[in-house]
């Protein structure tokens, strides 16, 4: 089969005529006309109803534009494919990342992405909504815990938890927790808390503990709560990997309290749209950052 006269056949649906698809094709009338009949006599139906004044549909004709229509796009997402794999990655990529991750240093990754690529021109939204990635327009995102759109595929980056941190300069003047309980006494640095207080549900040797624990501050980004217990302020849950980040990188480190408990964390993963086309933009950012983000997961 001629795939033309499928794609002749096709614009001429689209534009309810003869006379547009051919302008639009660049094609004389009755060459669309006749492409149109061959189509027909090769599928020995007829597709469409011809009259002075518009065009209908046949019932058999409704059924092969819409699945023609389907293969015709595939065809070309197909040769947008082929065609990028061979063009450098040119384009803007959209992309969402919790202000919670900073700690990454994403912004060392992004300055090398772009040095590498400087077609591509990378949007950055840092924020803590849970964003939509079709519905706004989002090519990539990074998520951090539990994926709950089964749609979106995933990369994963690393696995983390959160553990218990002071500073010294705290201990040395509140004193040390000897048990759990005693966190209720210590001031702690809350985490998106409520009313001055946070429930802590802790796994450990003995299962899951909780603890309500108190304090002067709560926040909703992860990175306030790394610098306030690192000025002192108070006890708090910390991701394991900024702790080992910030260590690798030369500054203070907090003092882990209570080792053989943590809060659960979960997954960080690089996630895309499953149901759409992705150029050669957006799969050289995620790939890119897959990879920057893995080493430097193992490397700490």
């Amino acid at each position: 089969m001629d795939l033309n006269s499928v794609h002749v056949f096709a614009r001429v649906v689209e534009l309810e005529s003869f006379t547009a698809a051919a302008q639009q094709l660049g094609l004389p009338k009755s060459s669309v006309s006749r492409t149109v009949t061959r189509l027909e006599e090769e599928l020995g139906v007829r597709l469409l109803q011809r009259t002075t004044r518009k065009l209908h549909l046949t019932e058999a004709g409704q059924t092969y534009f819409e699945r023609a229509r389907v293969a015709l796009l595939s065809l070309e997402e197909a040769a947008r494919a082929a065609t990028d794999l061979s063009a450098e990655p040119r384009g803007t990529v959209r992309f969402s990342a919790p202000p919670d991750l900073g700690t990454l240093n994403l912004a060392d990754l992004v300055t090398r992405f772009v040095r590498k690529y400087p077609r591509v021109h990378v949007e950055i939204s840092l924020s803590s909504r849970y964003v939509d990635l079709v519905a706004e327009g989002f090519d990539l995102a990074l998520r951090a815990g539990k994926l709950s759109d089964s749609s979106l595929v995933a990369r994963k980056i690393g696995s983390d938890s959160l553990g218990i941190y002071a500073s010294a300069s705290y201990l040395r003047k509140r004193g040390r927790p000897k048990t759990l309980a005693d966190l209720a006494q210590h001031d702690c640095v809350l985490f998106r808390g409520s009313n001055g207080k946070c429930e802590w549900r802790l796994s450990g040797p003995q299962g899951e503990k909780r603890v309500t624990v108190r304090g002067p501050v709560n926040v909703d980004e992860m990175a306030f709560v790394q610098q306030a217990v690192n000025a002192g302020l108070g006890i708090a849950l910390l991701p394991s990997i900024a702790v080992r980040l910030a260590g690798a990188r030369g500054m203070p480190l907090p003092v882990h309290l209570f080792p053989d408990h943590a809060a659960g964390g979960g997954d960080l993963n690089v996630v895309s749209p499953s149901a759409r086309f992705l150029p050669a933009s957006v799969t050289a950012f995620r790939d890119f950052l897959s990879a920057e983000l893995t080493a430097l997961w193992n490397s700490v």
